[in-house]
């Protein structure tokens, strides 16, 4: 049992936890909580790490999934696992997972693509939030800008509630590019803008689509809604001017949704 927060395996998991540049470094991220660990993609989990008390509560499920990922769990103290965990109330068990990897064609290539493309997003929380809502609503891929929040941030891991494995995203360094390829793919791209003359649920998703996303606070850059097909608003009743990013996506992934599901395209 390791019981030093001086251990070395200890300051390199600390590391992988606070700093992007180590994750990256390594192709790796952490997941916490036991009901993550079940989602994990067995090809993906590379080591494990739980607590004397999560040991004797979910050891054995814990032991055997990693018998056969060929894994043997390290056991931490409560105390060594409280400094390793991100969460005021850890769970007991913490995994390192090999990083998921999808290329730009990857995350365009569906049959007909029902996509997201974020432009700056700076909150993991908004970022992992939209990772589940788009698995929900049926989205196929996510696009990111290099700005945009990390997605192995551990705060967004634990936003997407599992989402993360099944959701392809890219980030890309210039969205502008990326945005001109999936309109080369015939894919119609829309803005949500507060200069929209149409509504949300005045045009039709049941083609391949896209929704443009923008920062927070400001909004999607001028250079990037340029590039949209449309502007579309979300009507907004009282005086509220705009929704959170997270909430507007859902608002729109979900309309496309619902199209599809209730009428084929033409």
């Amino acid at each position: 049992m390791i019981t030093s927060t001086s251990n070395a395996k200890i300051k390199r998991i600390v590391q992988l936890r606070k700093k992007k540049k180590a994750r990256d470094a390594e192709g790796v991220f952490l997941v916490e909580g036991i009901r993550m660990f079940r989602e994990i993609p067995e090809k993906l989990l590379q080591e494990i790490y739980i607590s004397e008390s999560c040991e004797e509560k979910e050891g054995k499920e814990i032991r055997r999934r990693a018998s056969a990922c060929g894994i043997r769990p390290e056991l931490v103290s409560d105390g060594v696992f409280s400094h390793l965990s991100d969460t005021q109330t850890p769970q007991g068990i913490l995994c390192v997972v090999r990083q998921l990897s999808y290329s730009l064609e990857e995350v365009a290539d569906a049959s007909c693509p029902h996509m997201l493309v974020l432009d700056r997003l700076q909150d993991p929380g908004n970022v992992g939030t939209i990772l589940r809502t788009a698995e929900g609503a049926g989205v196929t891929g996510i696009l990111l800008d290099g700005e945009c929040a990390d997605i192995y941030n551990p705060k967004t891991i634990r936003s997407t509630m599992g989402s993360i494995f099944r959701m392809p995203f890219y980030y890309i360094q210039d969205l502008e590019e990326g945005i001109r390829y999936l309109k080369k793919r015939g894919i119609c791209t829309y803005a949500a803008h507060l200069e929209g003359k149409r509504a949300y649920d005045e045009e039709d998703y049941r083609k391949p689509c896209a929704f443009l996303i923008g920062n927070e606070g400001n909004g999607l850059r001028p250079e990037i809604a340029d590039l949209a097909d449309t502007y579309i608003r979300i009507p907004m009743a009282g005086e509220v001017e705009s929704l959170n990013a997270a909430i507007a996506s859902a608002v729109l992934m979900f309309e496309a949704g619902r199209q599809r599901r209730s009428r084929p395209a033409e």
